[in-house]
Parts: structure tokens; C-alpha cells; sequence
């Protein structure tokens, strides 16, 4: 995917840089690959429909560049997390690591509803790339943290590894919907009234998988 974006975006000033990424990010977010629409885009940034062809060659170019836009901010979160809790026990990194993905949703909502469409729309270009892309990085993320915790004894020495890191994927995954899609939402009750304490369904969570995944 690096022919998704000219060089001459990379020479704009960064504050219009900025303006159009999040003018683009809003288009693809709210409405959709097809729907999104590129005179609402350049509207939305200040900037004439064929200085946008300066900077990306068409449509594809620039949802492909938001995308690894995003996934950039994704994989610094992460690993900033990763390094804060390198010295911390194998199921609170992994509780600060669900805490930090439901933070960034909150933060960064259009970047979730892209990931959403991308999940659900078969129109995006390149999307089963684009949604490998997305499990590979969470899986070697996972991974690190499963290897460093069977190096300190933390989990059970028989871990089927594959096994582990699918279950810890899907469990991230699901629960990430549910908080931010409340018609996922069908059993932590995290969006009904009174809502559900949120930080006490991770805990418990992570209780369930020390039980099935921790050193006795």
C-alpha cells in the first residue's frame, strides 16, 4: 500500500495535513467507502478538489492512507502500554491493554466506526488485507505478552499457545464492540440504565481467564 499517497501531501504544513485527515477519517467513518463523498471531503478541508489529486491519486489512495493513518495510532497505544507494564503480572498488562483500547475508542470514535465498516462493508478495497492486517498486529501483540508471561511462570507451562492468543483475541475484539456498539451489547449491560460498572466486568473477565490460563 505505499503508492496510496504522493509525496507532495507529506510536504503540506502539518496543521492542513491534519485537517485533511480528519475530514477524510469523518467521510470514511460516518458513511462508508462507497458513500463517502470526495466534494464533501475537500469541502471539509479547505482545499480545492484537484490540489486532493496532488496529494493522493483517487479515492482508494486516500482510505488506504487513512487506514494505515489509523492503525499507526492503534500500534503506538499498545505498545506504549506494553513497555508502561513490562514489569507487571501477565493479567494486568492485559487488563491495562482492554482499558487502553475502550480509552481510545472513546477518544478516537471514527477511528473505531472504520474498523466497524471495514469489518462489515465486502465494498472496501483490499479488505480482507486490511482486516489481516489488523488481526496480525494483535496477535504478535498478544503473543508477546503470553511468551513473556510463560517465561516468568505466570501461566499454565501446557498453554496451547494459537489456542490462547485466539481466545485472548476474540475476547478484546467482542468486548470492544460491546462497549462501543450498544446492539452488541447483549449480556455485560454496559449501556443499559443504570449502566454496568464497566472497570468490574474487565476485572472479571480477566478473573474468568486466570482461572483457565493461569499457573496454579
Amino acid at each position: 500500500m505505499s503508492d496510496t499517497v504522493l509525496p507532495t501531501f507529506h510536504n503540506l504544513p502539518l496543521a492542513k495535513q491534519k485537517r485533511i485527515i480528519d475530514a477524510a477519517l469523518a467521510e470514511f467513518a460516518d458513511k462508508g467507502y462507497q458513500q463517502a463523498s470526495l466534494n464533501t471531503l475537500v469541502a471539509h478541508s479547505s482545499i480545492s478538489k484537484g490540489s486532493l489529486y496532488q496529494y493522493f491519486r483517487d479515492k482508494r489512495g486516500i482510505f488506504l492512507y487513512i487506514f494505515q493513518f489509523a492503525i499507526g495510532l492503534v500500534r503506538k497505544t499498545l505498545l506504549r502500554v506494553k513497555d508502561d507494564t513490562r514489569e507487571e503480572n501477565f493479567f494486568i498488562r492485559l487488563e491495562r491493554s482492554l482499558l487502553a483500547g475502550v480509552d481510545f475508542i472513546r477518544r478516537h470514535p471514527r477511528i473505531y466506526g472504520l474498523y466497524l465498516k471495514i469489518l462489515f462493508d465486502e465494498h472496501v478495497p483490499q479488505r480482507v488485507e486490511l482486516l489481516q492486517a489488523v488481526r496480525q498486529f494483535a496477535a504478535d501483540y498478544l503473543r508477546s505478552l503470553v511468551r513473556q508471561g510463560l517465561a516468568r511462570g505466570e501461566l499454565r507451562e501446557d498453554l496451547p499457545e494459537p489456542a490462547a492468543i485466539f481466545l485472548l483475541d476474540a475476547l478484546l475484539d467482542r468486548f470492544l464492540q460491546a462497549v462501543c456498539v450498544p446492539a452488541f451489547d447483549v449480556t455485560l449491560a454496559l449501556h443499559q440504565s443504570p449502566p454496568g460498572n464497566l472497570q468490574q466486568c474487565v476485572q472479571e473477565l480477566m478473573a474468568l481467564l486466570r482461572t483457565g490460563l493461569g499457573k496454579a
